[in-house]
């Protein structure tokens, strides 16, 4: 007989996700461990096993949904004049960003425990969200050069992506503010490439 999910199913994938990422920022993906993971969640190793089969599985999901739900939020900034559209989709990267520290750093350091068809996925996911994020650059500045592109929407991610580095305000105005020094600083240059 096939094993029920139970009601809270989703409520404690989520809570093994934030608990792990956690220890996985803290301890490195290597050095952690499926018991210190699921001591950190306050259930037993045998539990977590129930929703994680591996440790890299685990990791494949933290990610994926880090990534997936930063896709959300630039699909849910409502379309406008480009330059407005570009300075809203980097507001609310930015305040999603809050509290993502731990999901940074594993998203940065960790990518080699997955499989070869993980970390492809992982790639596709991000890939997305850059394509979206290069449009909107390429809306704002229409004669910037194909092969500049990438490097100028990776750029402004860098210009967000590293806040949590040098700025432990989780304050959303200060969060505000910063995007709207980023938005300034980006917009007044880009074309210049």
């Amino acid at each position: 007989m096939a094993r029920t999910i139970a009601k809270d199913h989703d409520a404690k994938r989520v809570a093994i996700r934030v608990a792990a990422a956690r220890i996985f920022a803290a301890q490195g993906v290597d050095r952690a461990s499926m018991s210190s993971i699921a001591k950190g969640c306050g259930i037993s190793k045998a539990l977590i096993y129930h929703y994680y089969a591996s440790k890299a599985e685990l990791l494949f999901d933290i990610l994926e949904c880090h990534l997936n739900g930063l896709n959300t939020v630039v699909d849910a900034v409502p379309m406008a004049e480009p330059r407005a559209y570009l300075r809203a989709i980097v507001l609310e990267i930015l305040l999603a960003y809050a509290g993502a520290d731990d999901l940074h750093r594993i998203l940065i350091n960790s990518r080699d425990v997955l499989s070869r068809d993980q970390q492809a996925e992982i790639n596709n996911v991000q890939r997305r969200l850059i394509a979206k994020v290069s449009g909107a650059i390429k809306a704002v500045s229409p004669k910037i050069a194909e092969d500049k592109l990438h490097a100028v929407t990776m750029s402004l991610f860098g210009m967000t992506n590293w806040y949590f580095m040098w700025n432990r305000d989780e304050d959303e105005n200060a969060r505000r503010s910063y995007a709207a020094l980023v938005a300034d600083l980006f917009l007044d240059g880009v074309d210049a490439v």
